[in-house]
């Protein structure tokens, strides 16, 4: 590209995080027009599968495929338009054609769409949506009054549900069933709608009913677990009632601890995603149904109002449940931590009653020891004053005029305070080795 400033250089990042605002933008289609949407669960291996897939449509009609690692594309066939998307969990795939054909639901836009490469789709079905833009004139729409019993009869008979959408521009009906073809369905009346209203508009509804589907995943993991929390909470109670017992075994209720601890936080691993993602999919539908724009139609409910009063309570109802396994896991970790200072309290007076027992041994043995001592220093004065007298006796016996006995006596006291300096000073010796 042309430099035109002396700015420092791009980062690599900079166009791709800059066009992401405009990606993934909606057809501007040409009305009136009629629409099938696919919104299929894959695994990462089948995501690799469904590319190599999308490509073979392509190469069908000689089309330019997607680059390689696109998440979205849209492309114009000969007899229907194709807008593909790649999200986290899905993959979607809405099919467009312009016409206005007798029964929009019987003629749906996915007649259009080879048959052979429809059957070949990898992934399973969460979501497979109808939908018409019809003129107000085509089902005798004028003045805005509409006979509800004929609008029914695009539903099978049943209850439909609707509003004005996009400030009047438009009347979305629909009964959000699914019908004998496996397909739920969206009519819109189009009153004064433009091609990038009807494009924003069509795409809205499917992201309302793919996320809805989505986040209503939860809801029967929360009612399968709603019995286990109950059965860990009861447990967390006898615990902790035991705790308040005075002849409890601290150490077994710990590995009890413990094991209900594990559990918890595997319960809380395994499906943390799935709650977190139900929430994320929820603000998603909220947001939707808020970007429509509706006004109510008398005699009817809303979309919104619908939607809310169906979901609302299974949403609380996983977000009860996650915030419960949350608290759960909390409590565990608290009741852990007082029974682990309680068996700490117990281990450190049981270490320092041992300490004191050693202590009080050590002092019999050194008192035991002085004694010993004394003893000792006794034993060595006699055995050294026999000694000096025996010597004397030799020295008198050759003439020597000595009293062996008075200098054996006068001996003693000197021997024993040479001993007792001896012994003072190993004492000190010994101190000062072990300093």
């Amino acid at each position: 590209m042309t430099i035109l400033f002396p700015i420092p250089k791009n980062h690599p990042q900079r166009f791709v995080l800059h066009n992401e605002v405009h990606a993934r933008a909606p057809f501007n289609l040409t009305l009136p027009v009629r629409a099938s949407h696919l919104a299929l669960v894959l695994s990462n291996e089948e995501k690799t599968q469904e590319r190599q897939h999308l490509l073979t449509l392509c190469e069908r009609f000689g089309i330019t495929p997607p680059e390689k690692n696109a998440d979205h594309f849209s492309a114009t066939f000969s007899s229907f338009q194709i807008r593909w998307e790649q999200h986290g969990e899905f993959s979607t795939y809405s099919f467009y054609v312009h016409d206005t054909p007798k029964d929009p639901f019987t003629d749906a836009a996915l007649k259009n769409v080879p048959i052979d490469w429809i059957s070949q789709l990898t992934g399973q079905v969460i979501v497979a949506v109808h939908a018409a833009i019809l003129s107000a004139t085509d089902i005798n729409y004028v003045g805005g009054a509409i006979d509800l019993a004929s609008l029914s009869s695009y539903f099978a008979g049943n209850s439909v549900i609707g509003s004005k959408v996009t400030g009047g521009a438009a009347s979305v009906f629909t009964d959000f069933r699914i019908h004998v073809d496996g397909f739920s369905r969206f009519l819109i009346i189009n009153e004064d709608l433009r091609a990038e209203q009807a494009g924003r508009l069509l795409q809205r509804l499917f992201e309302i009913e793919v996320y809805r589907v989505m986040a209503l995943l939860a809801f029967p993991i929360a009612r399968e677990l709603y019995p286990a929390l109950n059965k860990s909470d009861r447990q967390l109670y006898k615990i902790t009632n035991a705790m308040t017992l005075p002849d409890n075994n601290d150490a077994a209720l710990l590995d009890e601890l413990t094991t209900l601890a594990a559990e918890v936080e595997n319960y809380i691993s395994s499906n943390h995603f799935r709650f977190a993602a139900a929430s994320a999919y929820y603000q998603l539908v909220e947001q939707r149904v808020n970007d429509i724009r509706e006004v109510r139609i008398q005699g009817i409910q809303t979309l919104g109002e619908f939607i809310k009063r169906r979901m609302e309570p299974a949403i609380n109802t996983c977000e009860s449940i996650s915030h419960r396994f949350t608290s759960l896991s909390e409590r565990v970790s608290n009741a852990s931590q007082l029974l682990r200072t309680r068996v700490d309290i117990i281990i450190e007076r049981q270490n320092q009653g041992l300490l004191t027992s050693m202590a009080l041994r050590a002092k019999m043995q050194l008192r035991m020891q002085q004694m010993v001592e004394g003893i000792s220093m006794v034993a060595i004065t006699y055995y050294a004053a026999s000694l000096i007298g025996k010597i004397i006796e030799a020295l008198h016996i050759v003439g020597w005029k000595i009293n062996p006995g008075i200098v054996e006596g006068l001996s003693i006291p000197f021997i024993f305070i040479i001993i007792a300096i001896s012994t003072k000073r190993i004492h000190k010796i010994i101190a000062n080795t072990t300093d």
